[in-house]
């Protein structure tokens, strides 16, 4: 397949974007930060589905990242991710750089409370904050008819529709699957940071999540089962573990700590492995 046209600036997207719209086709965006794997493929495949035309993005975005964090580590590598989006049909890489996204003087934020303060909330306070004010910035900037987002970054997902919701943006949702590995572990850039040990170790976090669905979906209750899946991390050789727990799927309050009582949850994790912090999810019924 032949590769997507790349484009750097706003004015040059809108462009395509209003030449296919006048031809009656419809647009997907699909927002990463590069880094692509096959869990990001996954979701240009999902947009494919829901629209003539797709728009990939990708924009390692500072506003995420506290100071202590690895924005400047971040893997990058455009090159391999126009290869990548070329094999899967993509039309459109918008590829910004920073003076593009933040001109000088850029001084607004967006804060979305309630489902952001949990969880990712808690242990990186800075994060929801920049990944709404940059994934608001790409549904204006695109224009685009339906967006799609991995719900291996489920906080997230909840936080991007909230906002668009809010702010009455005219724009489609998509929440798109975990892509994981044979072994279990959801696919992320982040992966590249273990150590071959390590990734043999990581497969223990998907599995004590599958326990514990299946410990609350047997009526068992959710602190115990959280517990179970906290300690079960710790003797595979995680380190610390930033969170285990089961919230309500859509708004992320807070569950038990007795049995589920038919309510629809989602169990989520974020521990360490080394120096390297994996998140995942799962829904429990």
């Amino acid at each position: 397949m032949s590769s997507p046209t790349i484009v750097r600036t706003v004015a040059e997207m809108r462009e395509h974007v209003r030449a296919w719209k006048a031809a009656g086709q419809r647009v997907a965006l699909v927002p990463t930060m590069g880094a692509l794997h096959e869990g990001h493929l996954s979701l240009i495949k999902i947009a494919q589905q829901s629209a003539d035309r797709v728009v990939a993005t990708i924009f390692v975005n500072p506003k995420q990242f506290a100071p202590h964090e690895d924005f400047d580590a971040y893997p990058r590598g455009e090159a391999i991710d126009v290869e990548k989006l070329a094999s899967v049909g993509c039309d459109l890489l918008f590829a910004p750089n920073g003076a593009e996204m933040y001109a000088p003087g850029f001084a607004t934020a967006i804060s979305v409370s309630g489902v952001s303060e949990p969880l990712e909330g808690a242990a990186r306070p800075q994060f929801f904050g920049g990944v709404a004010t940059v994934v608001a910035k790409l549904f204006i900037q695109s224009q685009a008819d339906v967006a799609v987002f991995g719900e291996k970054d489920y906080q997230q997902l909840q936080v991007v529709k909230r906002m668009a919701r809010d702010l009455d943006i005219p724009i489609e949702i998509i929440g798109a699957p975990t892509a994981r590995a044979e072994d279990g572990l959801a696919l992320s850039s982040r992966n590249a940071y273990l150590s071959a040990e390590e990734r043999a170790a990581a497969v223990a976090l998907p599995a004590a999540l599958k326990a514990a669905v299946a410990e609350v979906a047997a009526g068992g209750r959710i602190d115990e089962a959280e517990q179970t899946a906290t300690a079960a991390l710790k003797a595979a050789g995680f380190g610390q573990v930033d969170y285990v727990e089961v919230r309500e799927a859509s708004d992320l309050s807070r569950l038990g700590p007795g049995p589920i009582e038919g309510a629809e949850g989602r169990i989520l994790v974020a521990a360490w492995l080394g120096k390297t912090r994996l998140i995942d999810n799962m829904a429990v019924a």
